[in-house]
């Protein structure tokens, strides 16, 4: 088993000056070395034309981008780097596999991915200038695994495939979009169908007021349903999925298995390694790294790292009102000896 952690990082402030002390963090880091490797193996294929990304963000969250001028100020990277890193306009993105389900006041969800991707950053963020503040793992930085902001919005998403890519925001900065700048389900329902997307996921949504919404979205459409377990199909545009679905249909039928659960039995079901959901395919771009639960209502979240863990508690509501989080670092363990961005040398894509 391999230990990992997630620093957990609080702040206060404008959006610029957020984006200046992460970039004050990530100099000099594994995180920023790794990444630097990885792209000597992946070039992008594609240029970045500022202008367009600017307008982009801009368009829906425009103090987005003034973190974004507060990394590159920080960082001291041409405009272009930064974009590439951080900008979540344009830019490849890779396979993922992941499991949602909501009930009564809760969203729950497994974060599967490689662990080469992974940053182990859990953030909350009351901006002084604009826009929500919100809880969650960051992506990219800028971007958000999944989160929940001060008016209730919890949010989560699903891999569904990279074909046919579009010229659009990537998965972590939509969900970062969303939590920025919508207050509940149907706000980021309306935004889902305006932004431009690059791949096609399913975004699942879950507010204070017990509404969820699941939002099938692809650079070809859009379509949104009711339901409380999501995984990596699309149930409507069907002409969208993979080829091979076997894994994700067995995941979806045992959270349909399990209607009305309490919150906690929920969570066990989730991250329990028996239990069939969490998953170790840490080669395949599809091991369950975190365990999150977001619970509107109540202003709480949990996350967890690993599997077989008692989540970690937060109560979002008093941080909001001034009471700092005590702890500094989510620690968990995880059954891979590959090695994790923000942790080790070798987080790349060279062979060895």
């Amino acid at each position: 088993m391999k230990k990992i952690h997630s620093d957990i990082i609080q702040f206060r402030g404008t959006h610029f000056e957020f984006g200046k002390m992460q970039g004050d963090k990530l100099k000099g880091s594994l995180t920023v070395r790794n990444r630097e490797n990885q792209w000597k193996v992946r070039r992008p294929r594609f240029d970045i034309d500022q202008e367009e990304a600017e307008t982009a963000i801009k368009r829906f969250a425009p103090y987005v981008w003034e973190e974004i001028l507060g990394l590159q100020e920080a960082l001291g990277w041409p405009m272009e780097s930064v974009l590439r890193e951080f900008g979540g306009y344009r830019v490849p993105y890779g396979k993922s596999g992941c499991s949602i389900m909501t009930g009564n006041g809760y969203l729950i969800r497994n974060y599967d991915y490689h662990p080469k991707t992974y940053e182990g950053r859990y953030m909350l963020f009351q901006p002084a200038d604009g826009g929500y503040a919100m809880i969650g793992p960051s992506q990219r930085t800028t971007g958000r695994m999944d989160g929940m902001n001060e008016h209730g919005l919890a949010i989560g998403y699903n891999f569904m495939h990279r074909k046919n890519p579009g010229p659009g925001f990537i998965c972590c900065m939509i969900g970062r979009l969303l939590l920025e700048s919508c207050r509940n389900v149907p706000e980021a329902v309306d935004m889902l169908k305006e932004i431009p997307h690059r791949n096609s996921f399913s975004y699942v949504l879950h507010d204070a007021e017990g509404r969820t919404k699941i939002v099938e979205a692809s650079p070809r459409g859009i379509e949104v349903r009711e339901d409380h377990a999501c995984t990596n199909h699309f149930d409507i545009q069907v002409g969208e999925n993979r080829n091979h679905l076997g894994d994700s249909m067995r995941r979806l039928s045992i959270l349909k298995e399990h209607p009305g659960l309490e919150a906690g039995e929920a969570f066990r079901l989730m991250n329990d390694r028996d239990k069939g959901v969490f998953s170790e395919l840490y080669g395949s771009w599809a091991g369950t790294i975190h365990t999150s639960a977001y619970f509107p209502k109540e202003g709480k979240a949990w996350f967890a790292l690993g599997g077989d863990r008692e989540p970690v508690e937060f109560d979002f509501t008093e941080w909001l009102h001034g009471k700092e989080i005590g702890k500094e670092r989510i620690e968990g363990e995880v059954d891979t000896d590959i090695p994790f961005l923000h942790i080790d040398e070798g987080a790349d894509w060279f062979k060895r």
